[in-house]
């Protein structure tokens, strides 16, 4: 079993894959009479397809343990999806670059409390992994007609730590 070690998650070592979503060092204006920050434009919603909308929902989940055996990738072609949380509790995210014969290795990345991704559409990334506790999470993606989801199953676990 290969062992994939977890980074630290930043804009510029996530930048191939989507953006990070967090309010450090983001485009920022005052509104509301100076009264509110309004943190601006901090990801790329993608939609493809006809009669495609952005949908917001509302997740809840379970906190898994590390290290963490990782066997699947899944990836949207119809459309970006963003996971934004409600707590301040990390979360682990994984992705993958794609290669002519699929997902490459995992790429395994904790976030700071309060950051969130914009994972690209068709980018190879694993499911929503809370850490510390249960956590919710707003989720920004692609409602409408299509298949959109594509799993990739690997021929070897990967353990994450």
């Amino acid at each position: 079993m290969k062992t994939i070690d977890i980074r630290p998650l930043t804009r510029e070592a996530f930048a191939p894959f989507g953006q990070v979503i967090e309010q450090d060092g983001a485009p920022s204006f005052p509104i509301n009479a100076g009264k509110c920050t309004r943190f601006h434009d901090l990801a790329n919603i993608e939609t493809t397809g006809e009669k495609a909308r952005p949908m917001i929902s509302l997740l809840r989940g379970e906190p898994y343990p590390l290290p963490l055996e990782l066997k699947m990738v899944e990836r949207h072609p119809l459309g970006s999806q963003a996971f934004i949380p409600l707590s301040d509790s990390s979360f682990l995210v994984v992705v993958a670059e794609e290669t002519d014969s699929g997902p490459a290795e995992p790429i395994a990345f904790r976030t700071a409390p309060g950051q969130g991704v914009n994972i690209g559409r068709n980018v190879w990334h694993g499911i929503l992994t809370p850490l510390d506790k249960v956590s919710d999470f707003a989720v920004v993606d692609r409602g409408g007609e299509g298949v959109n989801l594509e799993e990739h199953f690997y021929e070897e676990t990967f353990l994450i730590r």
